[in-house]
């Protein structure tokens, strides 16, 4: 463990008794950590190698794009308007439309596609590139309090009653719309375990969590609407794709790194090791320069 986490107090026990990482990182309790260490840059190691399965804190391909001055972050050649606060799959408007089947996700070079899923979400697989500029949504809804998007060729395909969004392309792009969707997914103490059920790949760390959640009290969630400010895919393999999202903090922004792994024809989280917290490794960063800056408003 390096002197960044061991600072961090973001132990698995805070972090379980509300599961949400969006209730830590959205509310404003990551100033606690304004302590780390950073380098010349500003920014902490923001990734686990071992995890991850790549450098500390470098995406894949190449840097990630910066709007062009005067565009809104994330919303290509028109802005996205987020719709008032209000619980999931709220349809917000002034969005913009879906990018076309043959040029989704705005992606880098090399292009490889991969046919639909044969289970049980029907999404393509679609454009196999590493996402480098911000994709184009259908538009953006508030999800638990949270900012999120949404796309007919990225997914979310199904929303559950419980608000729940699932159904994600098998590509990198689609594994950056289930990370974004996965802020909004935690933000909810009230189903925390049946969230976790539903979220993270089963094994013995969820089981271990959830027995956790069981004896924890519960925790609230945030009650106002907050987004994610960018994001970086940290690595990117067939069946699984690390994804790291900044999120507004004051005048900076934290980290937080998520591993969603082909799980059921979906993503599915990968859960924390014992001992870890949901979202770990946390890295502050006094800008977005790390991060494709994609976001709602």
């Amino acid at each position: 463990m390096n002197d960044n986490e061991d600072q961090s107090p973001f132990r698995r026990g805070f972090v379980a008794a509300s599961i949400v990482i969006a209730a830590v990182l959205l509310c404003g309790a990551l100033l606690l950590i304004t302590g780390l260490t950073t380098d010349s840059s500003g920014t902490a190691n923001a990734a686990d190698p071992a995890r991850s399965g790549s450098e500390a804190g470098q995406p894949v391909g190449a840097h990630p794009a910066t709007p062009d001055p005067g565009e809104r972050p994330g919303t290509g050649d028109r802005a996205a308007t987020p719709c008032s606060d209000a619980e999931s799959a709220t349809t917000c408007p002034g969005t913009q439309p879906a990018t076309p089947a043959d040029e989704p996700g705005s992606g880098s070079s090399g292009r490889t596609t991969r046919p639909a899923s044969a289970g049980g979400c029907s999404l393509p697989a679609g454009d196999q590139a590493v996402p480098t500029k911000a994709p184009r949504a259908d538009g953006w809804d508030v999800s638990r309090h949270v900012v999120v998007p949404r796309s007919s060729i990225f997914g979310p395909a199904v929303t559950d009653p419980d608000g729940f969004r699932r159904c994600f392309a098998h590509s990198p792009t689609g594994a950056v719309y289930a990370a974004y969707n996965t802020i909004a997914a935690v933000n909810d103490p009230r189903q925390a375990i049946k969230t976790v059920r539903k979220l993270m790949v089963p094994g013995p760390d969820t089981e271990a969590l959830i027995r956790e959640l069981e004896s924890e009290n519960d925790v609230p969630g945030s009650a106002s609407t907050a987004q994610i400010a960018g994001f970086s895919v940290l690595d990117s393999r067939p069946d699984r794709v690390t994804v790291m999202l900044a999120l507004p903090v004051e005048s900076a922004y934290m980290s937080a790194t998520f591993t969603l792994v082909w799980h059921n024809d979906d993503w599915r989280l990968r859960p924390p090791s014992p001992g870890q917290p949901v979202g770990a490794p946390f890295a502050q960063h006094r800008d977005l320069s790390d991060f494709t800056r994609w976001s709602g408003i």
